[in-house]
């Protein structure tokens, strides 16, 4: 999912549905890929990111023809969670929110944005597995 509140793909997930019961098939499974990165705080997550989204951004944008990427929007884009940046609690929580609003089986965190640092993508990792998942599960579960 690239770009606004995951929620806007939730028509998409209702169309697959219906093809699949309109030509007789079974539900297969829902899954997202969803660009984020976890962090201890908030702060430290997206200041930490920022400047390799953005430069990521700038490249992929010239090739598409946006605008170049502002703190702004990448702040906006976090909020809406179209990335699922942050502390792990808040990570958690969009991810547990994304699954329930698209009823999906699987959700894949994109952690790898532009020129992170190896030690960083690692601690994202860490916490992605150690804080996050085990906290979505106790979300759902409620």
């Amino acid at each position: 999912m690239i770009g606004g509140d995951p929620a806007r793909f939730a028509p998409y997930v209702e169309l697959y549905h219906r093809a699949l019961d309109q030509f007789g098939q079974e539900r297969l499974p829902v899954s997202a890929h969803v660009p984020g990165f976890v962090a201890d705080t908030d702060k430290e997550a997206a200041d930490r990111l920022w400047p390799h989204a953005r430069n990521m951004l700038n490249r992929i944008g010239r090739e598409r023809g946006w605008p170049p990427a502002t703190r702004a929007r990448f702040e906006a884009d976090i909020a809406e969670r179209a990335w699922h940046v942050g502390s792990p609690e808040t990570v958690a929580r969009k991810v547990a929110d994304t699954v329930r609003t698209l009823g999906l089986h699987r959700i894949d965190l994109k952690y790898a944005t532009g020129t992170l640092a190896h030690e960083h993508l690692m601690s994202s990792i860490e916490l992605y597995a150690t804080k996050v998942i085990p906290r979505v599960r106790e979300l759902l579960a409620e």
